[in-house]
């Protein structure tokens, strides 16, 4: 998710470099496209059953902040206009718990769905002595 995050806000400087006035649509699209990753990650998450999933999406929130902010300020640097490391404070701050939260909210949201949704074929892959038994029939 720190990749993901990463390259989509160096993206965007990028963009706002060859376009300052016109970056609203580029903008939604991004944050649709993180948020729909992190939603769509943790409802698959939920849905298969995964052991600990609400803690391990905390960690990789808490992970993909800095990191996310590291990688935006070499990406920048490299890419878009040659930023130094006094950018690297406010990626850090505002920047890494942005992202924090722009994994952690979308992916409870996608575990809270995801754990709602059946699946079907599960009576299916038990063996027969794990079944739940019904009720008999009376004949």
């Amino acid at each position: 998710m720190a990749l993901l995050h990463g390259a989509a806000v160096t993206v965007l400087a990028k963009y706002e470099v060859f376009n300052p006035t016109d970056k609203t649509l580029v903008t939604s699209l991004a944050l649709a496209v993180l948020v729909g990753a992190a939603a769509g990650w943790g409802a698959v998450d939920a849905w298969q059953g995964k052991p600990e999933r609400g803690k391990n999406w905390f960690i990789a929130a808490l992970i993909a902040g800095p990191v996310s902010g590291v990688l935006y300020v070499i990406g920048r640097a490299v890419f878009v206009d040659q930023t130094g490391a006094s950018e690297l404070g406010g990626a850090l701050t505002g920047g890494a718990a942005f992202s924090a939260l722009l994994v952690l909210i979308p992916a409870g949201i996608g575990l809270f769905v995801g754990g709602r949704i059946t699946r079907t074929g599960d009576d299916e892959d038990q063996p027969a002595s794990e079944k739940p038994a019904g009720k008999p029939s009376q004949a």
